[in-house]
């Protein structure tokens, strides 16, 4: 039987976990693992679920529990776990993300579509087109930075991209655009935030003696590097260590994040709760 996974986040209340698998057990699923949490700053519970179940289409489950989730007042989804969600990846010219993530992707380890790279540089076109990606150059200056985004809004429509990833993608987005795409937009900061802005962050960092090096994997919003925060990794490091050294770890570190934030968002383990994430193991 195929495996599905339901997602859900309602209200905290009790019952909710018995309404719900009382229904999958009506439709004969059997619940293969659970994960939940109820969070009490929000009053929001969110509950991931994998079942197998004897019906091909996630669709008709997502029927079945439909009159049980409105009762609950909960966002519900289910989508078989071997359909893949597409993303978009953006980049600019620095490419150690692209890479990591384009070999994730191909050798199976990280489960999505890949539907396009775009970018405002024409720089790393070769590593998309290697990778069977169609690769799309999008210049961005201040007076063709709204006609840029129209486009991108036309390559999510076109790709039917669910995520948006900035692998070091190295312009703002308009507030306008991250609105629209609230919670579909994951940014990779070379920062253990809150940390050092503006340029040359890792020597930034070293001109102040740090202990310790990191990055940061959050969704985008229009504070600058602000938005809910999903994955984090940190090197400590010491006196010895140079500001080279430093973007040398500093790159391998966003490498393992970005790709760890992308793979729980396409497996379904990432919620929303206001500013802040629940992200199950």
């Amino acid at each position: 039987m195929p495996i599905h996974i339901l997602t859900m986040a309602c209200p905290d209340r009790p019952g909710i976990v018995a309404s719900i698998a009382q229904g999958l057990l009506d439709i004969g699923a059997n619940i293969v693992d659970n994960a939940q949490h109820g969070d009490e700053t929000s009053g929001l519970f969110c509950m991931r679920t994998r079942l197998d179940a004897p019906v091909e289409r996630s669709a008709d489950i997502t029927d079945a529990l439909r009159e049980r989730a409105d009762a609950l007042g909960a966002t519900l989804r289910v989508r078989r776990e071997d359909e893949r969600p597409t993303v978009l990846l953006m980049v600019s010219k620095h490419d150690h993300c692209l890479i990591d993530l384009l070999q994730r992707w191909r050798a199976g380890e990280l489960p999505v579509h890949v539907g396009a790279v775009v970018s405002n540089h024409p720089d790393l076109e070769p590593l998309a087109t290697a990778a069977g990606v169609p690769f799309e150059h999008v210049p961005v200056t201040k007076d063709t930075k709204p006609a840029a985004e129209a486009r991108l809004r036309e390559l999510v429509a076109a790709t039917g991209a669910e995520l948006v990833v900035l692998a070091r993608y190295m312009q703002i987005l308009s507030d306008a655009l991250t609105r629209e795409l609230d919670g579909r937009i994951i940014n990779i900061h070379h920062s253990f935030l809150p940390g050092f802005k503006g340029a040359r962050p890792y020597h930034q960092a070293w001109d102040r003696g740090v202990k310790l090096i990191g990055a940061t994997a959050h969704f985008v919003t229009g504070d600058l590097d602000e938005g809910p925060i999903i994955e984090q990794d940190v090197a400590r490091v010491h006196h010895a260590v140079s500001a080279d050294e430093m973007v040398v770890l500093g790159k391998d570190i966003e490498r393992v994040v970005l790709s760890r934030a992308v793979k729980a968002w396409a497996e379904g383990r990432v919620f929303l709760v206001g500013q802040r994430t629940v992200v199950f193991p």
